[in-house]
């Protein structure tokens, strides 16, 4: 009360009013915790990254880190550094955000769930490159990037869930969709509906397949070189030369 008779004493401007809380889990939240976010590099998220195997890791414009993400669980809620994943629509605008929770070393944190989504993800992904004649999907975050780690300007797309990868909304413009397969049965399902879809609107899907149980599995336990000869095997040569690293 003081300070506002001061602020009216002085005709000093009324302050700007806070913005109205963000409901729980909804795309503006997942926006809000987004932009408190920071870049990667240097932080326990870029650890985490590189433990898996991957490097490319700079103008990942929809990759951040918070060093104090709330975590709330049934047995105590909780505050840990976490790896945010901005999902957004073929507009470019966040509908919602993937939290990884992670220790201060870059390792998984020790909760039941150390990974959950909020907003709206169905039909949206975590894009990488702008995406008009070709596209490589996939499920998760860690696949699509074990795949870019040898085709960094190919547009890509992680949906973050078979079901998510089976609904995922193609631009008007696209012409061929690579679709990196997770080689269990509701990985092969969701792949299996996105080519239905994708033959339905007029692109050509092409099955991405890995040798173990998915892409980043292969860079991790069989080494980058198998990797490549991989991908270089399933992909159109004009692809390959386009898209490959120098």
């Amino acid at each position: 009360d003081v300070l506002d008779e001061a602020g009216r004493f002085l005709a000093l401007p009324a302050p700007a009013a806070a913005p109205p809380p963000a409901p729980t889990g909804s795309p503006e939240a997942a926006r809000r915790l987004f932009g408190a976010g920071r870049p990667l590099l240097g932080t326990p998220a870029e650890r985490y990254l590189r433990s898996r195997g991957l490097t490319l890791l700079r103008g990942l414009r929809w990759l951040r880190f918070h060093p104090h993400c709330f975590h709330r669980a049934e047995d105590g809620d909780s505050a840990w550094p976490a790896l945010l994943a901005a999902v957004t629509d073929l507009d470019g605008a966040v509908q919602g955000l993937q939290r990884l929770w992670l220790t201060r070393r870059g390792e998984k944190a020790p909760l039941a769930e150390p990974r959950k989504a909020m907003g709206q993800l169905l039909g949206n992904a975590v894009r990488f490159g702008e995406a008009r004649d070709v596209l490589a999907a996939g499920e998760g975050l860690e696949t699509v990037l074990s795949a870019r780690e040898h085709l960094p300007r190919m547009p890509a797309a992680a949906a973050l869930s078979a079901a998510h990868l089976a609904a995922l909304r193609m631009p008007a413009t696209l012409r061929r969709l690579y679709i990196a397969v997770d080689d269990d049965p509701a990985g092969r399902r969701a792949a299996e509906r996105l080519a239905e879809r994708a033959q339905a609107a007029g692109v050509e899907p092409a099955a991405v397949r890995p040798v173990l149980g998915d892409l980043n599995e292969d860079l991790q336990r069989l080494g980058r070189d198998r990797l490549v000869r991989a991908l270089r095997r399933q992909l159109a040569a004009s692809d390959w030369r386009r898209f490959a690293e120098a």
